[in-house]
């Protein structure tokens, strides 16, 4: 069994993943890193297992939008890089309104 050390928001945690798993592992981890930096750029600080919480809800967001239907048409080559654009744009659009509609959630939840 491997271990890789992995960086969310500054903070370093250890992980065990199987031979051969290790840069899978630490490509997950740069999206979860880049959707932290997301969250925390700009607002106070906020608890890490509530930023762990609202990465989640993103996360759960998007796997909902993509069941919903907005995935690659069946007809579709993974290699058809217009496609994959449009998408990468569309979900970037997505993720970016979840953000903000995230740090108003985290200044009101300060607020309490």
């Amino acid at each position: 069994m491997a271990q890789v050390t992995i960086s969310i928001n500054s903070r370093e945690y250890a992980i065990a993943c199987e031979d051969g798993q290790e840069s899978r592992i630490l490509q997950l981890a740069q999206i979860l890193d880049e959707k932290a930096r997301l969250l925390t750029d700009g607002t106070s600080q906020i608890s890490e297992s509530m930023l762990l919480a609202m990465i989640g809800l993103l996360l759960a967001d998007e796997l909902s939008e993509l069941k919903k239907g907005k995935r690659l048409p069946e007809s579709s080559s993974p290699t058809d890089l217009k496609n994959l654009q449009q998408i990468d744009a569309e979900l970037a659009a997505v993720i970016k309104n979840l953000g903000d509609r995230l740090k108003v959630l985290a200044k009101d939840i300060n607020l309490l």
